[in-house]
């Protein structure tokens, strides 16, 4: 066998282990997503329990053959600080979905318009930062939407950390949804 081929291969478990597992807390509140692999640990150690596990896949050792995780639950309690997302341009961007609030392209450069601009007072907050493109940011100037004549497509807010989870992951695994109050 030549090397070219033994490096293209994917290991048979790599793909498994670093699935993604939704955690949540005791009260069953989502907290965050980790690997199969710390999963796994978890469970071992006694400190989760699985709530929801792939039928169609297991992990298989020398000893047993185990259930692959999909959504686990903490034994105990875990107090947690209120999860506040910090405002910086990047969480506006994945707020934001990566568009323009004018014209919802997301093709060009992107830059964060004050809503109600600075120098009239505007706040640097979740309620009055979006993500324009250049050309509508431009356009409007240092005008509100209304006198630019330009209308938003979405009204900006404060978002919850459960929707980072959702941006970091990616795709959402449907066995997640009733955990994540999405529909």
């Amino acid at each position: 066998m030549n090397t070219e081929a033994k490096f293209s291969e994917k290991p048979k478990n790599g793909g498994r282990l670093n699935a993604r597992v939704l955690v949540l807390n005791q009260s069953f509140e989502p907290i965050t997503v980790c690997n199969v692999k710390r999963a796994v640990t978890l469970l071992m150690l006694g400190k989760a329990e699985i709530i929801s596990q792939d039928e169609d896949r297991a992990l298989r050792t020398v000893s047993g053959t185990f259930p692959l995780p999909v959504v686990i639950r903490l034994r105990r309690y875990i107090i947690l600080p209120y999860k506040k997302v910090i405002l910086t341009r990047k969480n506006i961007l994945r707020r934001d979905s990566y568009k323009c609030a004018y014209c919802g392209r997301s093709d060009i450069v992107l830059t964060i318009d004050h809503i109600i601009p600075k120098a009239r007072g505007g706040a640097d907050s979740w309620e009055n930062l979006i993500t324009a493109c250049t050309k509508c940011n431009n356009k409007k100037g240092d005008r509100t939407p209304h006198e630019a004549g330009m209308r938003l497509l979405y009204q900006p807010f404060v978002p919850s950390h459960i929707l980072f989870i959702k941006n970091t992951v990616g795709k959402i695994d449907t066995r997640w949804k009733p955990y994540l109050f999405i529909n």
